[in-house]
């Protein structure tokens, strides 16, 4: 099956800013967004590519390849599509960061180690509205100091002896 053109797939024009382009990305992937279509495959595929689609025309070396060439032009420049979400997630952080409110900066869409602790907290409602300090208690994972975690000398690790 044959790519369509990426200006077609963000729904913008060959002339398009880079401002327009990120715009109608943007409305892309709210649309698309996983979390807005959960088990929807084609939602899934019109948002790997509109990611696609916008990963090229964003990128100013890219998108004078793709003018060019077309598609073809793009294959031995590292564009040939996203295998999963990760992939994806990885490219746009900072844009995603806007829409979504997560990634963004250096970290390009990463999180922090750590930043996935939940903690279930009750709070009355003056609490919540006016501030209040609460002290919890949470287990820590700790690597030992031998091995680093590795498990190096235990039976039926790759490092034991």
């Amino acid at each position: 099956m044959s790519k369509r053109d990426y200006y077609e797939v963000l729904g913008v024009e060959r002339t398009a800013s880079p401002d327009e382009l990120k715009k109608a990305y943007r409305k892309k992937a709210i649309a698309f967004h996983p979390d807005r279509n959960p088990d929807d495959a084609e939602a899934e595929e019109k948002f790997k590519e509109a990611a696609e689609a916008y990963e090229v025309l964003s990128d100013t070396e890219k998108r004078e390849i793709y003018d060019r060439m077309g598609h073809d032009g793009l294959k031995n420049n590292g564009v040939g599509g996203y295998q999963g979400f990760d992939d994806i997630f990885s490219n746009f952080g900072d844009i995603f960061g806007d829409i979504f409110g997560f990634g963004g900066g250096g970290g390009r869409g990463r999180q922090a180690r750590g930043s996935d602790i939940r903690y279930d907290l009750t709070l009355t409602f003056s609490e919540a509205a006016f501030g209040a300090t609460k002290e919890i208690t949470r287990v820590a994972r700790v690597n030992c100091g031998t091995c680093d975690g590795s498990a190096a000398g235990q039976p039926g690790s790759r490092w034991s002896r």
